[in-house]
């Protein structure tokens, strides 16, 4: 794989793109296709302005994966709409959402745009992978802060984080990083676990809030230094510091595991290259008479096959 990768968190795109878009954009049948067209609109800015050699749609296969659970039981608990004992646990989505996503699943396919998710990960474990194997410079679209970790700026690795659309993005790097939050990529996932996260369930330690993580990482440089001090009585941790931290040592020892992403997944072999012309035009002209995709997607082959 030569040229830049752009990796697209795609729930964190569409979800983005439901709420941004207005429910009144509908099929002819009158069923709502907000989220489908916004995220073409998303696609279509985003190859324009970026102009990627490859791109790569990630999915949620499992986005609580059981193994994060056992780790960590609040993982997430709080989104779970129905419990199932085979298979992903469902989301809680907003029910003219739900609709959409096959729909959006069959106009990437018929696209040609490479829609990758696999068994028992999210779609963080499976950008995480791709960016550890690429080769050269990769971009994350995500609205998710916890991709952070994965900034580097010695192989140009960088998240695109929307502010408002896709048209305004914040181009996180190390430099961002460290003004915002005084740590690096790496650094990231050791503050956000130690802050904690009620969004995800993560209950961080209490009273480390994310100026006192980024100090304590500051002082010791990550997690591990962080509890070798703990059993430092040289240690300039405070009495209060040192007993939470000392009452957390169980989330600790396990919080990593959960916060970071994976990058071992095991993927499959799929051709990532920008498409220049729809891989099934025939299914695609099917699809945007039924959905009334109209200039969303228009516009988008007209980009892609520049």
């Amino acid at each position: 794989m030569t040229g830049r990768l752009m990796l697209l968190d795609t729930a964190s795109l569409y979800f983005r793109a439901y709420f941004g878009v207005p429910d009144s954009v509908k099929a002819p049948d009158g069923t709502p296709v907000n989220a489908v067209r916004g995220l073409l609109e998303f696609i279509d800015r985003l190859v324009k302005d970026h102009r990627p050699a490859h791109l790569v749609a990630c999915m949620d296969a499992d986005w609580r994966p059981q193994w994060r659970v056992e780790l960590i039981p609040s993982y997430k608990a709080h989104r779970v709409a129905e419990e199932h004992e085979s298979g992903p646990d469902e989301e809680e989505v907003p029910d003219t959402l739900s609709p959409q996503v096959p729909v959006i699943e069959a106009v990437l396919d018929a696209l040609g745009i490479a829609r990758v998710g696999v068994a028992g990960y999210e779609a963080d474990d499976v950008i995480g992978t791709f960016t550890a194997r690429a080769e050269g410079p990769v971009d994350i679209v995500t609205g998710d802060r916890d991709l952070y970790q994965l900034v580097d700026d010695a192989r140009d690795v960088r998240v695109l984080y929307p502010l408002k659309g896709v048209g305004t993005l914040q181009l996180t790097d190390e430099s961002w990083l460290r003004e915002k939050y005084g740590v690096d990529g790496r650094g990231y996932a050791d503050l956000a676990l130690l802050r904690g996260d009620p969004s995800d369930g993560l209950p961080g330690v209490a009273g480390v809030g994310e100026k006192t993580a980024a100090k304590l990482l500051a002082e010791y440089g990550d997690l591990a230094g962080i509890l070798a001090a703990v059993d430092d009585p040289r240690a300039r941790l405070t009495p209060t510091q040192r007993k939470r931290l000392t009452e957390a040592k169980p989330y600790l020892a396990v919080a990593p595991k959960v916060v970071r992403v994976a990058d071992d997944v095991p993927l499959p072999d799929v051709d990532t290259a920008l498409p220049h012309a729809p891989r099934d035009a025939a299914a695609l002209q099917e699809l945007a008479e039924r959905w009334g995709l109209g200039g969303s997607l228009q516009r988008l082959l007209t980009t892609l096959a520049v």
